[in-house]
C-alpha cells in the first residue's frame, strides 16, 4: 500500500479531477485548480496580484495571467490601489462569490459521493484525524489553502 501523503495526494487529485470534469459538463469557463486557489485567497478580502501570486507561489506575470481571465470571465473586478499608482486591488465580484457557493456545493456533493464508497463513519474518522493531525503540527496558526505545485 502506498504511504500516506501519495494517498492523500492521489485522492485530492481524484477529487478534483471529479470536480472539474462536471464544470465542463455544466458548461463553465475553463477554470483550473489555480483559479480555485485565487477565489479562495479572496473571499475574505481584497489583494494585489503580486499578493496572489505570492500566495500561489508563481511569479507575478503568471499571477497576472490567472487575474486576467478571472476578470475578462466576470469573477474579479480590479480596483486602484489607494496608494501606489501600478497596483490594483483584486476583489471577488458578485458572480464570482456565486461561482465559489456552488463549487462548495460541488465539493459537498463529491464529499458524500466518497461517503457512500467508503462509509459516512470512516469519512468522519479521516476528517477529524486529519483535523487533529493539521492541530498537532501547526497549531492554532494553520495556513490557508495553498497550492502543492
Amino acid at each position: 500500500m502506498d504511504p500516506v501523503p501519495m494517498l492523500l495526494a492521489m485522492t485530492y487529485r481524484a477529487m478534483g479531477d471529479q470536480f472539474h470534469d462536471r464544470l465542463k459538463q455544466i458548461g463553465l469557463e475553463p477554470l483550473r485548480p489555480a483559479h480555485g486557489y485565487v477565489f479562495r485567497f479572496l473571499k475574505e478580502k481584497r489583494a494585489t496580484t503580486v499578493d496572489i501570486g505570492q500566495h500561489l507561489g508563481v511569479t507575478k506575470q503568471a499571477a497576472a495571467k490567472i487575474v486576467n481571465e478571472l476578470d475578462e470571465w466576470g469573477y474579479v473586478l480590479r480596483e486602484p490601489h489607494p496608494t501606489d499608482k501600478r497596483a490594483q486591488y483584486v476583489t471577488l465580484t458578485t458572480k464570482g462569490r456565486d461561482y465559489l457557493k456552488f463549487a462548495d456545493s460541488l465539493w459537498s456533493d463529491l464529499e458524500n459521493e466518497m461517503a457512500e464508497a467508503i462509509g459516512a463513519d470512516n469519512l468522519d474518522t479521516i476528517k477529524q484525524s486529519l483535523a487533529a493531525y493539521l492541530q498537532h503540527v501547526y497549531g492554532e496558526d494553520q495556513p490557508g489553502l495553498r497550492p502543492v505545485w
